[in-house]
């Protein structure tokens, strides 16, 4: 019989590394915020697309949550063209 793991974050229990982890939970929370921003503005996708500086079918990648095509320099450059600040803690790991 196994032992049952507890993770802080789905991230920690799916991804082979600490680091790996870590920049997913970057990426998932900036893509939460794009998402949000999406649709408290009620842009379309084609709207989105052009205040982000990308093309619609990367604002549906981001709304379909396909993390693995978006890296934190595209996102952050994401956010930023649509008007919002990006702040980052970075803490002692627990």
């Amino acid at each position: 019989m196994s032992e049952e793991q507890t993770f802080a974050s789905i991230w920690d229990a799916i991804e082979d590394t600490p680091a790996e982890a870590e920049n997913m939970k970057l990426r998932s929370a900036l893509m939460r915020a794009l998402e949000a921003h999406i649709r408290a503005k009620g842009l379309s996708q084609t709207q989105a697309a052009k205040l982000f500086g990308v093309t619609q079918p990367r604002v549906s990648d981001l709304l379909r949550g396909k993390i693995n095509l978006f890296g934190l320099d595209t996102l952050v450059n994401m956010a930023v063209a649509a008007g919002l600040h990006v702040e980052m803690r970075v803490l002692e790991a627990a």
